[in-house]
C-alpha cells in the first residue's frame, strides 16, 4: 500500500514547552513568596499588589493554567499527532491557541495583582477573560478534533479519550461556573448566591482539579510511559474501566469540600459516596500505570524520565486515596479549614502534576532537538531535590493541620475554650517555615531542569518539521463478535456525546433540585439586602483576597459555636453574590463578626494588625485610609443585584449614594468618638460596615471569648 509523507509540528510543542518552563518558575516563586509571607508579611513590602490575598490567586492560576496546563498542551499537541499519525489540523490555529492562552496568562496576573477578581476560588477571573478562555478553549477543541477527524490510524488509542473528556468537561465546567453580571470591564457579580453559588463553585473547583489537573496528565501517562519505558500498557480493559468509571464518578465529588455546611444534607450525602467510590477507578489507573513498569525497574534506576513518572503515579495514588478519606464526614471534621488540605492538595500538586511535567520535558526536548540530554547526573539531583523538597514541604503541613484542629476543638475542665484562635497561629510559625524550605528545594530543582534543558538545546540541532509517513486511512469495516469499546474507539463524535452524557448528569442531578426545590433554601425573613456602603465594602473585602484567610461558615460543632457562634444557616447568604464560605481559615471565621469590635478596633487593625493582636501575621492595609471608594460604581451595582433578584427598591440606584454617604458619615462619627479622623469616603469606611454587618440579620448569642 503506498504510503503518506507529510510531516509533525514540533515549533508549535516547543512553543508550549518553553512557555511551561517559564511560568512555572514564575508560579513557583508566588508559591514561595506567598508561603514566606504566612509568616513573615513584611515581604509584601507594605504593597496593595503583593499581599497574600492577591499573591496566592496569582500562583495557584500561574501553577494551574500556565505551568500545567503549557505542559499539557505540549505533551497533548506532541502525542496526538503521532497517535493520530497527522498533523495538527491548523497550524495557524495551533498559533491562536498558544498565543491566546500566554495572553490570557499575562491578562490573569495583572488583574489579579491589580485586585480585579470574582472571588471565587480558581475562577477568580473577571468576564472579559473568561469569555476569551471560552474563545480559545473553543480554538483548541476544532484544533484537536479536526486531527482526530483527518487522522490516518482507525482507533482512537486510550490516551486520546482522556483528551476528549478533558476537553469536554473544561468546557463545561467553564461555562456554567462563570455566568455573571458585568457591572463595569473589570467588575461582575456571580449569577449565584450563597449556597447554589457554594455547590456550582465546588462542582467547578473541585471537578477543575479532576479535569484540568487529572484526565489530561493521565493521557500523557499513557502515551509517555510506555513511550519512555518501551513497553506496552499492562492492560487494555483496566484502561477501559479506569476512563468510564473515573470520568463518571468525579464528577459528583464535589460537594465534599462542603461537608457541616449551610448545603442541605442530601447534596452532602451525594458528595461522601461518589468521592468513596473514586478509590476504585483511580487506583486503577495508578496499577495500570506501574504495572507497566513490570520487567523495566533497571531502566527507572537509570532513566531521568521514568524516576519523575514513577514518584508522579504514586503520588498521584496517594493523592486519590487520601482525597475519598478527608470527605468522610468523622475525618473532614478535623481536617477542613486546616494546613491538612495544603499538604494534600499540594501532593497532587508537585508530585503528580510538577513531577509529570518535568518528566515530559526531559522527554520531549532531547527528542525534538535530535540529541541526548546534556546532563543525566543533573536531572537525578532535580529529581531528588524535588522528592525531597516534597517531603519537607508536606510532612510540616500534615503536622500543622492536626494540631491547629487539636488545638481549635480543646476545652478546659471547666467547658472553656482552651486556646484563643491566634495561639493556634503562633504555635505552627515554625512548620510554615519548614514549609517554605521544601519549597525553596522544589523551585531550586525546577531551575537546575531549565539550565539543564537549555544546554541540550544549545547543542542539539531543532526539527521543526519532522517527517513522518503512513498509509491512509483505511475504510471502515465492521467485524461481528468484535469487542463492544473497539467500535467507540472508531468513533471520535460517539466517544465524545457519550463522554458528555456521563459527565453531565451528576451535576445536574446535584444542581437542579437545589436552584428549584425551595425547602433546599429556606429563607430568613430578618436577611436584607446590604446597603450601598455594605455592598463597597464587600466589594473591597474580595478585591484583597480576604476569602483566603477567612472563612464565613459556623459548622455545627461545639467548638465552633463556643468560638464564633450560632452555626450557619443556608438562607442568611442569599444575597451574596458571590458566597464567601472560604476553605481555609488562616484567620478566624468571620459569619459572626457584625458587633464583636468597636469601629476603632477594625480600623486600627488593617492599619495595623500587631497593634490590636500581638503575634498576628495578617499584612497591614494602609491603603484603604487613603483610598476613596468609587461611588461612581454604586447605581451600576445596585442595579446588577437588581437583576439578580435582590429586592432592592425601584430606581434605588438614584438614592444609593445618599444612604451611603449617611452610613459613612455616621461611622467616621463613631471614629471620632475614639480619636480617629478619617474621610467618610475611605475604604476603610466601607470596609468597616461590612464588616459590622457580617452574621447581624439573624439573632445570635455572640461568644464571650471572642478570638483576636
Amino acid at each position: 500500500m503506498q504510503q503518506d509523507k507529510f510531516y509533525y509540528d514540533n515549533s508549535i510543542v516547543r512553543a508550549f514547552g518553553y512557555a511551561t518552563v517559564v511560568f512555572g518558575i514564575v508560579g513557583m516563586l508566588a508559591g514561595l513568596w506567598a508561603a514566606i509571607q504566612i509568616y513573615y508579611p513584611e515581604i509584601g513590602l507594605g504593597l496593595a499588589a503583593t499581599t497574600f490575598g492577591r499573591m496566592r490567586p496569582v500562583h495557584t492560576n500561574a501553577i494551574i493554567f500556565a505551568f500545567v496546563g503549557n505542559a499539557s498542551f505540549a505533551g497533548i499537541y506532541y502525542s496526538l499527532q503521532r497517535l493520530c499519525k497527522a498533523r495538527l489540523y491548523s497550524d495557524r490555529l495551533s498559533w491562536i491557541h498558544f498565543w491566546g492562552w500566554q495572553a490570557i496568562i499575562a491578562a490573569a496576573a495583572i488583574t489579579l495583582l491589580w485586585g480585579k477578581t470574582t472571588g471565587k476560588e480558581y475562577a477568580e477571573l473577571e468576564w472579559p477573560i473568561d469569555i476569551a478562555i471560552t474563545v480559545v478553549w473553543v480554538i483548541f477543541g476544532i484544533n484537536m478534533f479536526g486531527t482526530i477527524l483527518k487522522r490516518r490510524e482507525r482507533h482512537l488509542y486510550v490516551a486520546i479519550w482522556f483528551y476528549i473528556a478533558t476537553w469536554l468537561t473544561v468546557a463545561m465546567l467553564h461555562i456554567v461556573n462563570s455566568f455573571e453580571i458585568p457591572v463595569s470591564l473589570f467588575k461582575s457579580y456571580s449569577w449565584y448566591a450563597g449556597v447554589q453559588d457554594a455547590l456550582v463553585q465546588w462542582w467547578y473547583g473541585h471537578n477543575a482539579v479532576a479535569f484540568f489537573l487529572t484526565t489530561p496528565v493521565l493521557g500523557l501517562m499513557y502515551y509517555f510511559l510506555p513511550k519512555a519505558a518501551n513497553r506496552p500498557v499492562y492492560s487494555y480493559r483496566l484502561s477501559i474501566i479506569h476512563f468510564w468509571a473515573l470520568i463518571f464518578i468525579y464528577i459528583w465529588a464535589g460537594p465534599h469540600h462542603l461537608l457541616y455546611t449551610a448545603l442541605p444534607d442530601w447534596a452532602q450525602s451525594l458528595g461522601v459516596v461518589f468521592s468513596v467510590m473514586l478509590i476504585a477507578p483511580s487506583w486503577g489507573g495508578m496499577l495500570n500505570g506501574l504495572f507497566t513498569l513490570r520487567g523495566a525497574w533497571d531502566k527507572v534506576r537509570e532513566d531521568p524520565v521514568l524516576k519523575f513518572m514513577v514518584v508522579a503515579i504514586t503520588c498521584y495514588g496517594m493523592a486519590t486515596f487520601e482525597g475519598p478519606m478527608l470527605s468522610l464526614k468523622n475525618v473532614n471534621a478535623i481536617s477542613h479549614f486546616t494546613d491538612w488540605t495544603i499538604a494534600h492538595v499540594h501532593i497532587g500538586g508537585l508530585g503528580w502534576n510538577g513531577f509529570m511535567a518535568f518528566a515530559i520535558l526531559y522527554y520531549l526536548v532531547p527528542k525534538m532537538w535530535d540529541t541526548t540530554l546534556y546532563s543525566r547526573k543533573m536531572a537525578t539531583n532535580h529529581f531528588w531535590l524535588g522528592t525531597i523538597g516534597i517531603i519537607i514541604y508536606a510532612v510540616p503541613m500534615y503536622w500543622a493541620g492536626f494540631e491547629q484542629s487539636i488545638m481549635w476543638k480543646t476545652f478546659t475542665p471547666e467547658g472553656q475554650l482552651k486556646f484563643q484562635f491566634l495561639e493556634t497561629v503562633t504555635s505552627i510559625k515554625p512548620l510554615y517555615v519548614l514549609r517554605s524550605i521544601g519549597g525553596a528545594l522544589y523551585l531550586t530543582g525546577a531551575v537546575i531542569m531549565t539550565y539543564n534543558l537549555y544546554k541540550t538545546i544549545r547543542k542539539g540541532s531543532f526539527i521543526a518539521n519532522e517527517a513522518a509517513e503512513a498509509a491512509p486511512l483505511p475504510v471502515l469495516q465492521e467485524h461481528k463478535g468484535e469487542y463492544w469499546h473497539r467500535v467507540i474507539e472508531r468513533k471520535p463524535v460517539t466517544l465524545l456525546v457519550l463522554s458528555l452524557i456521563v459527565v453531565a448528569a451528576g451535576g445536574m442531578i446535584e444542581m437542579i433540585p437545589t436552584f428549584l426545590v425551595k425547602s433546599n433554601i429556606p429563607t430568613i425573613a430578618s436577611v436584607k439586602p446590604y446597603t450601598p456602603l455594605e455592598l463597597q465594602g464587600r466589594d473591597i473585602y474580595v478585591r484583597e483576597g480576604c476569602y483566603t484567610c477567612h472563612s464565613q461558615m459556623v459548622r455545627p460543632f461545639r467548638d465552633e459555636v463556643a468560638r464564633y457562634g450560632e452555626y450557619s444557616k443556608a438562607g442568611e447568604f442569599v444575597y451574596d453574590h458571590p458566597f464567601q464560605w472560604g476553605s481555609k481559615r488562616t484567620g478566624p471565621d468571620l459569619a459572626r463578626e457584625g458587633g464583636k469590635y468597636p469601629d476603632s478596633w477594625h480600623y486600627n487593625h488593617m492599619y495595623d494588625p500587631r497593634s490590636m493582636s500581638p503575634g498576628s501575621i495578617m499584612p497591614p492595609y494602609p491603603w484603604l485610609l487613603d483610598n476613596i471608594i468609587d461611588t461612581a460604581s454604586t447605581a451600576a451595582k445596585i442595579r446588577a443585584m437588581q437583576r439578580l433578584g435582590v429586592p432592592y427598591p425601584e430606581d434605588y440606584d438614584q438614592q444609593a449614594n445618599k444612604d451611603l454617604d449617611l452610613q459613612a458619615k455616621g461611622i467616621a462619627l463613631n471614629l471620632r468618638g475614639d480619636k480617629i479622623k478619617t474621610n467618610p469616603h475611605a475604604e476603610i469606611v466601607a470596609l468597616i460596615a461590612y464588616l459590622q454587618r457580617i452574621g447581624k440579620d439573624i439573632k445570635t448569642e455572640v461568644p464571650k471569648t471572642a478570638q483576636k
